[in-house]
């Protein structure tokens, strides 16, 4: 049962690190830290808590609010959106084999679920969003990394204090995933029949 409660809460952190790394690394760092729902001391991903660790990811948040703030949707196109998503995956892997980690499982055979929760939160996001911003004006399109960060706080916290939940995010987003591509599909069909 333990292993299962570990499983699905690094799912969920995975999976909310793959929507917006940032702050769910935060939250899981500082409550592992108070050893409040998760614990990476004494595991090989103890790093996750450090003072400097933490540090790190702040300063990077900062980084990228500044440039979201001068560009609005960098994060979703060019040099900009391709690190961000790799710190998302890494991250999101990380969080994963770390809450496995907590109580014994330490190999890192665990990184490759995180990656693929990471994919399926990040893939969720970006087409969503990416629907999204081609409705909105340019001040509100601004806003969406706002959404995002507090989407993927939530996720991670509900990840941490009700581990089984995460099965449900990370269904929703699959399920935002695979609706979103679908649509993308219905539409292109959509416009090769107009072309013929």
């Amino acid at each position: 049962m333990r292993l299962f409660l570990d499983i699905t809460q690094g799912m969920g952190l995975a999976g909310a690190a793959g929507v917006r790394p940032f702050l769910p690394a935060l939250l899981s760092g500082a409550l592992a830290r108070a050893d409040l729902g998760l614990d990476f001391e004494h595991t090989r991903y103890a790093f996750l808590e450090s003072t400097w660790f933490l540090i790190a990811v702040v300063v990077l948040l900062i980084i990228t609010v500044a440039i979201e703030r001068r560009n609005p949707g960098a994060a979703e196109t060019g040099s900009f959106g391709a690190a961000l998503a790799g710190i998302a995956i890494g991250l999101g892997a990380l969080l994963f084999a770390g809450s496995v980690a907590d109580h014994g499982e330490t190999s890192w055979a665990w990184l490759a679920p995180g990656i693929a929760c990471a994919l399926v939160g990040q893939g969720a996001v970006r087409s969503l969003f990416h629907r999204v911003a081609r409705r909105l004006d340019a001040e509100a399109r601004a806003a969406l990394p706002l959404y995002a960060d507090g989407g993927s706080l939530a996720s991670a916290a509900l990840a941490i204090i009700i581990p089984p939940v995460s099965i449900i995010i990370l269904a929703f987003f699959a399920w935002l995933w695979i609706g979103g591509r679908k649509r993308e599909g219905e539409k292109y069909a959509g416009l090769r029949s107009l072309t013929k």
